[in-house]
């Protein structure tokens, strides 16, 4: 009788009211050094009564997020089976909002909280957690333009650590497993402007260009001559510095600029490459159009964005990824994507899916980000290292599954030359 009152079986009790499981997937220690959960299980360690606090005030993902990046839990063994062990049949995986839960899961958190001295006030979320918007409609540009702050100027130090000198931020190309993150990002920009079809003198209009390694790709290898957009200041900061130490500055432009505010067309190419999960499904649209209306006559434009798969729809307000990593992200599925790109002046030439690819890719981060641990945290926070730790590995899970996916649709725009008569023009 004396093991059920340990703090670990306590803690035990209010993860299984949590997850709406009766199998404790994972083995537990208190932080009072009690341990309890099936032998053999990856281990999660509870440091502190706040992280029980934090799950009561925020049942499951968002609480249990907020905990992992204070510090107040940690995972003592392998990333990957700790997170699939957490997400099997359980509401993690499946992101159902505290609604779903029954009025007995609620109190049992709440009686375990009370045993446990757990019971306060909400404890206040980590400073890495986005701050409630309160500047602008959703999308608008003043509102984006914080969004993408949150997410990428969080240091190009740290960056630089996680996606390795390739500095690509998106979904890698990978002939193999074996052949290592910076071939397979080479081999993503080659399939990008061949796709494209970019010759010399083409003008390309790289939009969300991160660091510059597409236009810098695209300029250097095709001749073109890029104009890059992001609203970015860091990206932008370090992309001019990458131009010019390539001798590219009389071919390639870096602005931080809207997308909306281009005014310079037409281009013959566009790339929108991990940007079209900022823009919202409003304002697609009237993305579309602005990018159509850039376009000449025969132009190309690659869509390169993640979707949702199996029947998923978006991210809650309330879930971890939008809270902590891609505030007002939205994800469409292929079909949705395809039916707003195509038009009668949008042609659809080529749909090419990459999940697999996405899958090693994030791996991939996972592994320079854990192997360069201590210079990472240096860099930013250990908090923002536990954020971008948590949601690429629980990504590439989440890829591996089938959930979610990545495509590359491109079209061109009539009025031109024909499109090719084969795909393997470019692949």
């Amino acid at each position: 009788m004396a093991g059920r009152r340990t703090v670990a079986d306590g803690l035990a009790a209010a993860l299984g009211a949590v997850l709406g499981t009766t199998e404790l997937p994972v083995r537990l220690r208190g932080w009072d050094g009690s341990v309890t959960g099936p032998e053999g299980a990856p281990m999660v360690t509870v440091n502190s009564r706040r992280a029980l606090r934090r799950m009561l005030w925020s049942p499951g993902q968002l609480g249990i997020g907020r905990a992992y990046v204070a510090g107040e839990i940690d995972m003592e063994d392998d990333v990957y089976a700790t997170f699939t062990a957490l997400r099997s049949d359980s509401r993690l995986a499946q992101e159902k909002p505290p609604s779903h839960w029954s009025w007995r899961d609620r109190l049992t958190l709440l009686g375990i909280a009370l045993r446990l001295g757990a019971i306060g006030p909400q404890p206040a979320p980590p400073a890495e957690e986005a701050p409630p918007a309160d500047n602008g409609g959703r999308h608008s540009r003043t509102r984006d333009a914080a969004a993408i702050a949150h997410h990428y100027d969080v240091g190009n130090d740290f960056y630089e650590l996680v996606l390795g000198p390739s500095m690509v931020y998106s979904c890698a190309v990978w002939a193999d497993r074996h052949v290592g993150l910076e071939a397979a990002q080479e081999a993503k920009l080659d399939l990008v402007c061949r796709k494209l079809g970019l010759v010399p003198g083409s003008r390309l209009l790289d939009v969300g260009c991160g660091w510059g390694s597409m236009a810098i790709h695209a300029a250097q290898r095709y001749g073109a001559t890029v104009v890059g957009i992001t609203l970015s200041e860091e990206q932008a900061r370090l992309a001019r510095k990458r131009v010019a130490e390539a001798g590219l500055t009389d071919k390639i432009d870096i602005r931080v600029q809207d997308y909306r505010a281009v005014d310079d067309g037409p281009f013959d190419a566009i790339s929108s490459i991990g940007m079209a999960e900022h823009v919202g499904r409003a304002q697609m649209p009237a993305y579309v159009a602005q990018l159509d209306r850039l376009l000449r006559p025969g132009g190309r434009l690659l869509n390169h964005a993640i979707s949702w798969n199996a029947g998923l729809s978006t991210w809650r307000p309330d879930s971890f990824i939008a809270r902590y990593v891609f505030p007002d992200g939205e994800l469409l599925n292929l079909g949705e994507t395809v039916t707003l790109l195509e038009s009668r002046e949008l042609e659809v030439l080529d749909v090419e899916a990459l999940r697999q690819h996405y899958a090693l890719t994030l791996r991939a981060w996972v592994d320079n980000l854990e192997q360069h641990w201590d210079a990472a945290v240096a860099a930013t926070s250990e908090g923002r290292a536990r954020v971008w730790r948590l949601y690429m590995a629980a990504s590439a899970l989440t890829f591996e599954a089938g959930d979610m996916g990545v495509n590359q649709v491109l079209l061109q725009k009539a009025g031109g030359e024909q499109p090719p008569l084969r795909r393997t023009t470019w692949v």
